[in-house]
């Protein structure tokens, strides 16, 4: 097959002109250049490459062998097959060329159509466009017609109210309800809105709605102020309780303060009138109308003067707690609602408003203030029976009583009502009328006793209007124990009344004291001294002043010591001694000289001791009968043992001084001095001895 191939390709060659004998090396020379170059370019061709997978995926489907027939036809059939699908494809445009004339013709159909219809809309809009415009414009007018009418309405339902609703505000045959209140509330808002009307250019229609608004406001709050009236006087007066209503009223009529302080002085007029006879009620046991009670009058059943001041200030503390709960809720539950009323009431008329920077309103001050103002009329009854009570009556006891009596009710009344309240005025004037009494009757009567402080008793002991007054004084001080007086001032306090009910008397013991013997004046002294100290010392708020007396008791027993002990020493000689020995001081020489003394001679000295012999036995029986007058037995003790003590030392100092005289004798003297007896051979006791008998 490849000779043949080489054969049919080399014959053209030859008819080249080529010459015969050439031709073979050409022939030769140009099949190894084909070759070379077809297998150069096999070997670089790249099988990857898409166009040449494609080609050899046409060949698989076309089921080409690779045969030399295949091989000479494979260009002829694939050119044939290309001429075929070349005269599918125009056939195929052929048809569609046919289409495309149908469709054209079609479309020349549709814009003749199109045309006419045009220029029948033409002619359309021509007859309808002045009605088109007529009907937008009428639209136009439409909508704007709505709007005026919704701000119309919205206007009307802001703005204006109904004349139901300025009925209900302003006539007094309407109840006040919460329909009243919720118009009231809804034209104080119509009223606050004008400043909106007011800030456009046409104020007219804000003036009218603000004229017609506060005419409205002002006829609904005299409406509600008249009716808060009428409920004041339909209240039950003994047990007033305030409703929901009256409390929502009083807190809406705070916005206008003028009416609101109106409401509250109506009131408080009275109650004040209310309460005054009912505390004549309970006095006399009928009121003003003649009507008499079923309980029994405090002036029938209340006999004894502190018992009847005592259910007076009762009556009246229960009445302020019975006044102050009915009234706390009106104050302290919608203080803060009431506070912001009048505040807002301020601000819309500051010509009320005053020139003192406080507090706009204090719920407990004003209900404080309230109650204060419904006590006065039962103030100035209370304060005119309690003076004629005080006054009628020279107890100084009794008016001491009915003082603390009425500083305990003062202390309660401060908390209840504050310090600030007018009804502690009354309390402070009745106390201290109480008081100027009590001063009066305790001078009355040290004035009916001066006759008695003339002669001490004659056993020392407290004289009878010592005991008088401190039985009195007792009292005192135990009324005072019981009364609220602070801590602070409670000893200085009572000290007014040991001025009085105290000192006087002891002033005339005093006198007496100064007019007696010792030791009887010290033990008179002791002994008025202890009995006013056993009144005052269970009571802490008389602490100084027991402790100024027992600095006083200590005083006369000191000097009952020293009495006692001059008793000791004079009574067993010891004095003498003492005395001659007062000159001598402990130098040899000094000491050298005692037995040349009077009192150190041998019969004097033997003298002394014999004496002091017979007094040892029974010098504490005998120093205890100086003293046996004092009332406290341990006392009586206690002062003989100190003045036995002291003695003792005295005896102790004579007897060293013996035995020193002793001991220098002898050191200096002769045979024939040795034979005389000493000092202490004379007086023998020894202070050891003289410490067991006084012990």
């Amino acid at each position: 097959m490849s000779s043949s191939y080489f054969q049919d390709r080399l014959t053209p060659a030859a008819q080249d002109g080529l010459s015969p004998g050439s031709a073979p090396v050409a022939l030769a020379s140009r099949s190894t250049n084909a070759l070379s170059s077809r297998i150069t370019s096999v070997l670089s061709a790249s099988y990857a490459d898409l166009e040449i997978r494609d080609a050899l995926e046409t060949l698989d489907a076309h089921g080409v062998r690779n045969t030399a027939e295949s091989r000479r036809q494979i260009r002829l059939d694939v050119q044939k097959e290309v001429i075929q699908c070349n005269g599918e494809i125009v056939r195929d445009f052929g048809e569609v060329a046919e289409q495309l004339k149908r469709i054209g013709s079609a479309i020349s159909s549709l814009n003749r159509s199109c045309a006419d219809m045009r220029s029948h809309i033409s002619a359309a809009n021509r007859d309808t466009g002045p009605v088109l415009q007529e009907a937008t414009n009428l639209m136009t007018q439409k909508k704007q017609v709505e709007t005026k009418q919704q701000i119309l309405s919205a206007f009307n339902s802001h703005f204006l109210i109904s004349g139901d609703e300025s009925t209900l505000l302003s006539s007094t045959v309407e109840p006040v309800n919460e329909e009243f209140f919720q118009t009231l509330t809804r034209v104080k808002k119509i009223h606050h809105d004008c400043e909106v009307l007011l800030g456009t250019e046409d104020q007219t229609l804000g003036l009218e709605v603000l004229e017609q608004s506060s005419k409205q406001l002002n006829a609904a709050f005299q409406k509600l102020y008249r009716w808060i009236q009428r409920e004041f006087k339909t209240l039950d007066l003994e047990n007033p309780q305030i409703n929901a209503s009256v409390r929502r009223s009083l807190r809406v009529l705070a916005e206008r303060p003028a009416m609101f302080q109106s409401c509250l002085d109506s009131f408080a007029e009275a109650r004040e009138h209310i309460l005054s006879d009912s505390f004549h009620a309970a006095m006399t046991g009928s009121t003003s109308d003649t009507q008499h009670l079923a309980t029994k009058p405090i002036e029938f059943h209340a006999h004894d003067p502190l018992r009847y001041v005592g259910d007076m200030l009762a009556w009246a503390h229960s009445a302020t707690v019975s006044e102050r709960e009915a009234l706390e809720v009106l104050f302290i539950s919608d203080g803060d609602e009431i506070k912001r009323s009048i505040q807002a009431g301020l601000e819309s008329e500051p010509w009320l408003r005053s020139d003192r920077d406080e507090d706009v309103f204090d719920g407990k001050k004003a209900l404080n203030q309230l109650v204060s103002r419904d006590l006065t009329g039962v103030a100035r009854l209370l304060r005119q029976r309690t003076e004629q009570v005080i006054q009628s009556h020279e107890d100084a006891t009794l008016a001491y009583k009915i003082a603390n009596l009425i500083g305990f009710y003062k202390g309660t009344f401060t908390k209840l009502l504050g310090t600030d309240s007018e009804v502690l005025a009354l309390f402070d004037a009745l106390e201290n009328c109480a008081m100027r009494q009590f001063r009066a009757n305790m001078r009355d009567y040290v004035a009916a006793v001066q006759s008695e402080l003339a002669v001490a008793p004659a056993d020392q002991s407290p004289p009878e209007f010592l005991t008088e007054a401190l039985q009195m004084l007792k009292d005192l001080a135990k009324s005072y124990d019981t009364s609220m007086s602070t801590a602070d001032d409670r000893e200085n306090a009572f000290q007014s009344v040991l001025a009085e009910a105290l000192d006087p008397f002891l002033n005339g013991c005093e006198n007496l004291y100064k007019s007696l013997q010792q030791p009887d004046g010290d033990i008179f002294a002791i002994n008025c001294l202890l009995v006013a100290k056993a009144v005052l010392i269970p009571y802490s708020f008389a602490s100084d002043r027991v402790n100024e007396m027992e600095d006083t008791i200590g005083e006369h027993c000191a000097k009952l010591v020293e009495y006692q002990h001059q008793y000791f020493t004079y009574t067993s000689g010891l004095n003498t001694l003492l005395e001659a020995l007062s000159s001598i001081t402990d130098s040899a020489e000094s000491l050298r000289t005692i037995p040349n003394l009077d009192a150190f001679k041998p019969e004097a000295l033997i003298s002394a001791s014999q004496q002091l012999d017979e007094f040892l036995p029974s010098a504490l029986i005998d120093a205890s009968e100086n003293v046996q007058n004092l009332r406290n037995r341990t006392m009586v003790q206690d002062i003989t043992e100190e003045a036995a003590g002291r003695f003792c030392e005295d005896f102790e100092f004579v007897e060293s001084r013996l035995l020193a005289a002793d001991d220098l004798l002898y050191n200096d003297g002769t045979e024939d001095e040795e034979l005389a007896p000493g000092l202490r051979d004379l007086f023998p006791r020894t202070g050891g001895e003289i410490r067991v008998l006084l012990s």
